[in-house]
């Protein structure tokens, strides 16, 4: 497949079909790993982090919490 670099803003941009990017399993918004080795541009998915709540919630503790902080008094209709 021929494509065209061009120029988007002020940097060289290359445009991916639906196609390249269904066949690589890609999607828009993707982040991505981009690397050049021997003279070839490789573009590789980037692991997506899946965060579990239980776990997080397990890894709170005395070193990583702190105090309660003052942000003075309500000015609004906050709730107390």
């Amino acid at each position: 497949m021929d494509a065209v670099i061009r120029k988007w803003g002020n940097s060289p941009a290359l445009r991916l079909t639906t196609a390249v990017l269904k066949e690589a399993g890609l999607q828009l918004e993707e982040r991505v790993d981009l690397r050049v080795s021997k003279g070839q541009v490789i573009i590789t998915a980037i692991d997506k982090v899946e965060y579990d709540l239980d776990m997080l919630v397990d890894g709170i503790n005395a070193r990583n919490t702190h105090g309660e902080i003052s942000f003075g008094a309500p000015v609004g209709k906050e709730a107390l």
